[in-house]
């Protein structure tokens, strides 16, 4: 982790300092690493302002407080951050739908065939992530012919398992089910 922390009109405290780390590794818990952390301390009068923004994994969370007392304004910006974090760790959890209307998510690995050389071992080139819908197989037909795709993974609305419809080369379509 980075941490970038600057006091302004006020002395740096080798105290301060360390209790603002320890607050910081608590984000940890949230993101990987890195972590790039920049904390602006400030007295103006008697306001004690702390400002905080933490950038982890292409995210970027900002925050700021204003106390009478330094070590609470550490505490209550770094309470904000850390709300924002696991709000947003927790967000793909609160779309999930319930078990009977459950899509199954899909990863679909693409290898390119320029990199199926008979000396190299062939790898993953791209991953890509969607929801198979529920619908019968007329609908997935339908579906199907309306794309440019070759493919289509549905859930089967009748057996709720995951199917493959693909198009032929002989301009019929194939269809692949999982055996009971």
């Amino acid at each position: 982790m980075q941490i970038n922390l600057t006091f302004r009109n006020m002395e740096p405290s080798e105290a301060l300092r360390e209790y603002v780390e320890g607050k910081l590794s608590r984000v940890k818990k949230y993101v990987e690493e890195p972590v790039d952390a920049h904390l602006v301390l400030r007295v103006e009068k008697f306001r004690h302002i702390a400002e905080v923004s933490v950038n982890a994994n292409g995210i970027r969370i900002n925050g700021a407080e204003e106390t009478d007392d330094m070590y609470s304004a550490v505490d209550m910006v770094m309470d904000k951050v850390e709300a924002q974090f696991r709000k947003f760790k927790d967000k793909p959890r609160r779309r999930k739908l319930s078990d009977g209307d459950r899509s199954l998510a899909v990863s679909m690995n693409v290898l390119s065939a320029s990199d199926l050389d008979e000396d190299r071992e062939p790898r993953v080139i791209r991953t890509e992530q969607f929801l198979a819908k529920p619908m019968d197989l007329d609908e997935a037909i339908m579906q199907l012919g309306l794309s440019k795709n070759e493919f289509l993974a549905f859930t089967n609305s009748r057996t709720r398992r995951l199917n493959v419809l693909y198009r032929r080369q002989d301009g019929n379509y194939g269809l692949i089910e999982p055996l009971e």
